[in-house]
């Protein structure tokens, strides 16, 4: 008997390499396209991505002698991504959506209706790779960074689990995306030349600020600009009476108040602003640009600082609750008063940092050798052994 396998096609081109690759090796192909969304009055752009993409998925499978269907999931979407996320924004929070998405849709209701038809893997298009090893009589999963330095999508998984990981293939994951477009074409598939898709995983083209709008009403603000000569910032670390203190200072982010710094313009909704955020401030004059170094909305104000090396932008640590801290490898998590040496990133393609893992009794400190810039809260930090992922966590 063949095995079955249902691949997540989105209508690009990573899954088409996926299912044709599953169709070389022996399996049976079932194409399947996931519709999550299709709310007009959530105003995206005028273009309505997810008939394209659909209509393209199906001409993949045509070409490939598939059996190919449409899943409307955007009921569960609406519920676990959506309203999450206006949930975080309205706290003060930026979410990842597409991290969640893969948590929530694509490796749990999407999975279940595969294995419902049958199925004994589910395979995406997503450039990462999985290992098996054996550790005390017990098969363990372990999630791997792609080949591709350009595209690893590891960090994008970060929230599976084993039980996740034993029933799903990346076919891509050996491979560079030149030569995914090279097989496309060879092939004929009609995605072979497509753009990848930006923007919210599954949805296409949203503007933040409009999307958020339909939820969370607009009401403007104070930006505030402090001083790169604020003098929290020039502080001498004091002496600390025990190790969890140390970490909490370290961890700690500054906090600012309206008379730290000068008015210098309006804004239509702190909540509607990350830390980091260049664009969108309006506010011209100074002389490097602006960035937000932290929001608050309770008060309504936004706080930036001058320059990418704004001294508001950097911290050395990050705390993660216990109900927020997921190991993939639950065979390696730390016990209390243990510490790990990782290396993490707390988003997407940014390269890896050498950080320390400490585990206390309210949750995970993650402590860099270096400072990092814009640590966010609602984000997601992950950490690795080499090219392996071994957990994650919600910045708290």
């Amino acid at each position: 008997m063949k095995k079955r396998v249902v691949v997540g096609l989105s209508g690009g081109v990573d899954s088409s390499v996926a299912a044709y690759l599953l169709k070389e090796q022996g399996y049976d192909v079932i194409g399947l396209f996931m519709k999550n969304w299709h709310d007009d009055s959530v105003t995206i752009s005028d273009e309505c991505p997810w008939l394209e993409d659909s209509n393209d998925a199906m001409l993949v499978a045509e070409k490939l002698g598939i059996p190919f269907q449409t899943v409307d999931l955007s009921e569960q979407y609406k519920e676990r991504i959506v309203d999450y996320m206006f949930r975080e924004y309205q706290m003060g929070r930026t979410p990842n959506p597409d991290v969640l998405c893969n948590r929530e849709i694509k490796f749990d209701v999407f999975m279940k209706i595969a294995l419902g038809l049958g199925a004994d893997f589910v395979a995406t298009g997503h450039y990462c790779r999985k290992g098996t090893i054996e550790k005390d009589g017990k098969k363990i999963y372990q999630l791997l960074a792609g080949k591709d330095p350009n595209k690893d999508q590891s960090y994008f998984l970060c929230q599976l689990s084993q039980e996740q990981l034993s029933k799903t293939l990346f076919p891509i994951g050996e491979l560079l995306k030149p030569e995914v477009r090279k097989l496309a074409s060879e092939q004929n598939l009609i995605t072979a030349e497509k753009r990848d898709s930006q923007g919210l995983c599954f949805i296409g083209k949203v503007r933040l600020p409009e999307f958020l709008q339909q939820k969370l009403a607009p009401k403007d603000g104070a930006i505030v600009e402090v001083p790169a000569s604020f003098s929290e910032y020039k502080l001498k670390a004091p002496a600390f009476s025990s190790e969890e203190e140390k970490l909490q200072y370290l961890a700690a982010k500054y906090t600012y108040s309206q008379t730290d710094g000068k008015q210098v313009g309006i804004h239509h909704g702190a909540h509607y602003f990350t830390k980091g955020q260049r664009k969108g401030l309006a506010v011209g004059g100074t002389k490097e640009p602006l960035f937000v170094i932290d929001t608050d909305v309770e008060e309504n104000v936004i706080y930036t600082g001058q320059g990418k090396d704004h001294p508001g932008l950097y911290r050395r640590g990050l705390f993660v609750k216990n109900e927020e801290i997921h190991w993939i490898r639950e065979d390696l998590k730390l016990a209390e008063d243990e510490k790990m040496e990782v290396k993490a990133r707390i988003r997407y393609r940014q390269p890896l940092e050498k950080a320390t893992l400490h585990r206390t009794v309210s949750g995970l400190y993650i402590i860099f050798d270096n400072p990092q810039s814009a640590i966010t809260e609602g984000q997601f930090v992950a950490w690795y052994d080499g090219p392996e992922l071994l957990g994650s966590g919600v910045i708290s």
